[in-house]
């Protein structure tokens, strides 16, 4: 029997529904999801098996046009990766937003990889205007698949999940088949206290904050998880702690609960908070929160 393997790699611009998308087609919620913009900061494979394929999806961080800081410049390398080594490209577009990326959409045209163009978000707009919008991709990517879905509402999944194991090369599978992720415990610990502080703080605080695992034990009973939240300024620490810790307090109580049904385990959950200044312009600070993975 053949057996089809292949990575899918998501592109587009911040916010547009890339992790809501992966969580669905993968069935395990592997990338942060808030209403923020730029969230997923990372190259995150979500693997799904079957018994003659195997579809590694890659979610990756937001188009970023013009970078603010080195992370960003990290972040968008990501991108880059992701178009060179595709077996399949989902560009995922929001439903009546303009997509200015000319050059991803000849870089596309030149390359031999099957594209699939994603129209997300259209519970939210008129069928009228969808049509509209698939007409305009076609005209943009002729060889592209077009389709109209509502990730969050996991409207049309099913016909993308079709679509991309129809356009998947034969190969062996990549990774050994009850595998669900390239990344490790640790890193979803951090994803997870990451969320609650995006869930938990406004304005530019979650996007200065990174989230470090110093110590995972696992004990008969319960696992013990030691962690640390960088922030670039004094007063950023200081409204992340919160009076009297009170805000630190919530974050911990609301990451304890989800890393519990992550590991299916009891958990003693620690989070210390410091100051490291202008974290996101050193490249050896990124190296070790993990942007050259």
């Amino acid at each position: 029997m053949s057996h089809k393997a292949g990575f899918v790699n998501i592109i587009g611009y911040p916010n547009v529904g890339k992790s809501t998308l992966m969580n669905a087609l993968v069935g395990e919620k592997l990338s942060i999801i808030t209403s923020k913009a730029q969230t997923t900061r990372h190259r995150i494979m979500g693997i799904v098996n079957g018994d003659d394929f195997q579809i590694v999806y890659s979610d990756t961080p937001g188009i970023i046009k013009n970078p603010s800081y080195k992370m960003h410049e990290f972040m968008n390398q990501y991108i880059e990766t992701a178009l060179l080594d595709a077996d399949v490209m989902l560009l995922i577009h929001e439903s009546g937003q303009q997509f200015m990326e000319e050059e991803i959409i000849n870089r596309i045209k030149k390359s031999a990889v099957p594209v699939v163009v994603i129209i997300n978000k259209i519970d939210l707009t008129s069928q009228e205007h969808v049509v509209t919008e698939m007409n305009q991709w076609k005209s943009k990517l002729p060889e592209a698949e077009i389709i109209p879905v509502s990730a969050l509402r996991a409207f049309n999944i099913p016909k993308v999940f079709d679509v991309i194991l129809d356009l998947l090369p034969e190969n062996p599978p990549f990774f050994p088949k009850d595998e669900l992720t390239d990344r490790s415990v640790r890193f979803f610990v951090s994803e997870i206290i990451r969320e609650k502080v995006f869930l938990n703080y406004r304005k530019e605080i979650p996007y200065s904050v990174e989230v470090i695992v110093d110590e995972y034990k696992e004990e008969p009973k319960l696992v013990r998880i030691s962690t640390t939240v960088y922030v670039e300024r004094e007063s950023q620490k200081a409204i992340i702690l919160g009076h009297m810790g009170k805000s630190i307090k919530k974050v911990g109580t609301e990451a304890r609960k989800d890393i519990e049904e992550f590991i299916g385990s009891k958990v003693f959950l620690e989070i210390t908070v410091k100051v490291n200044k202008d974290w996101r312009e050193k490249e050896n600070m990124l190296k070790r929160f993990g942007y050259d993975h």
